[in-house]
């Protein structure tokens, strides 16, 4: 158990270590106003186009690496699929997306399942006991329920399965799949976004932002998949 607790607060330091030194060298090297200026934005986009065509594979890599290091620092997943998609187009940013999302959060159940089962058992095993009858019925079935559906942060429905022993090939293939339609959607708004981007040399007004059908389908989908989630949420969690 003492072993356990050293675990914990080692990661725990590390995590916010690990947060601040990037928050710091991220405002060293960019300003709030270049951060809110279209034209930095404009222009950046612009030099992101030379790269990724003289060397796309590297992009990728990167980030793929990247988004598993930000999944296992407990990141959340918005920043990553609209990224993905502004970088990589519509289809490529999906499988690009959902792959390294998969894979860093894979290691993470198991990193966490390893190191903090008592934590999480300790911390979430009354709200969510419920589940495990629904997980023993048909693990992978409700797996793939429980990543569709959502509802649940990120980084918890991440760690959540440790409370279940979820086999670690049914919660790969369960989260790739579950993850799939919702990680689609947010990522052809984020190419979405790169299209505006690349076709407006002003910035545009919110009204032609939302007016364009590569931001409202998207948008319109999203709406859709909230309200189906809930529908399901409220029959599966009661």
């Amino acid at each position: 158990m003492e072993k356990a607790k050293k675990i914990k607060l080692l990661l725990s330091l590390s995590y916010i270590l690990i947060i601040i030194t990037f928050l710091v060298l991220f405002f060293n090297t960019f300003s709030i106003s270049d951060l809110t200026s279209y034209e930095f934005i404009k222009n950046n986009t612009e030099e992101m186009y030379y790269f990724k065509n003289s060397n796309l594979f590297l992009l990728i890599v990167s980030f793929i690496i990247f988004t598993i290091i930000w999944v296992l620092l407990l990141g959340f997943g918005s920043p990553i699929f609209l990224s993905g998609g502004f970088l990589f187009g519509q289809w490529l940013g999906t499988f690009i997306v959902t792959f390294s999302l998969t894979i860093g959060a894979t290691i993470l159940y198991i990193v966490s399942n390893y190191f903090l089962k008592e934590f999480i058992e300790e911390k979430f095993s009354k709200k969510f006991f419920h589940l495990k009858e629904k997980f023993k019925k048909n693990e992978f079935v409700f797996m793939f329920l429980y990543r569709f559906i959502g509802g649940i942060p990120f980084f918890i429905a991440n760690i959540l399965p440790c409370l279940f022993n979820v086999k670690v090939k049914n919660y790969f293939f369960a989260t790739l799949l579950g993850m799939l339609p919702q990680l689609f959607v947010g990522v052809s708004l984020g190419s979405g976004i790169e299209k505006i981007i690349k076709e407006n040399e002003q910035m545009p007004t919110f009204f032609e932002i939302i007016s364009s059908k590569e931001i409202y389908y998207p948008l319109i989908v999203i709406i859709f998949l909230i309200l189906v989630s809930v529908i399901f949420r409220k029959r599966i969690y009661k």
